[in-house]
């Protein structure tokens, strides 16, 4: 008779910590007011407030948007501003950047309000492989917080990982 197969790996204390598992769902949206301005390199304060006046802003219930201006017009912070009090009311998440730097803050939010208590005296794996846009700070951001309670930290797979942080015993 075959010998009985045993996962070691799912009966051993390894945690597994995917970032993939605490992506927040929802439409991004990269916000241009490129086209707000005067032949896209000067902002007329009364035209400008005049198309925020005029923007449908409901279109962006729900998602997460980041505020740039892809011109190389130098652009006031009110108007960023006044774009983003607009926005709030709708969207999730608004910051004023690129679609990256929108992912790296969501990213730092989410796992500071994560409890990592189950992952007291433990190995952890942070998981690799994503499918969804992860930003690389956010594996920092989690370090900080394996770091102070785990017994040892990997990155990777269970069957192939990188060592990258043990306890000092």
């Amino acid at each position: 008779m075959a010998e009985e197969i045993i996962n070691r790996v799912a009966n051993s204390k390894l945690k597994t910590f995917d970032l993939e598992e605490i992506y927040p769902e929802g439409k991004r949206v990269l916000f241009d007011v490129k086209d707000w301005l005067f032949q896209e390199l000067i902002l007329k304060e009364k035209d400008f407030r005049e198309s925020v006046k005029n923007h449908d802003w409901s279109q962006y219930k729900n998602s997460f948007v980041a505020i740039s201006c892809s011109a190389d017009a130098i652009i006031p912070s009110w108007a960023f501003m006044l774009v983003a009090s607009e926005l709030i009311p709708f969207a999730n998440k608004v910051v004023i950047g690129n679609l990256e730097l929108l992912e790296t803050v969501l990213y730092q939010e989410l796992i500071g309000f994560l409890d990592f208590k189950e992952f007291t005296d433990a190995p952890v794996i942070i998981k690799g492989c994503a499918n969804k846009p992860i930003p690389d700070s956010a594996y920092i951001f989690l370090i900080e917080k394996l770091q102070p309670v785990a017994r040892s930290i990997m990155f990777g797979e269970a069957c192939s990982t990188v060592p990258l942080y043990k306890t000092k015993k």
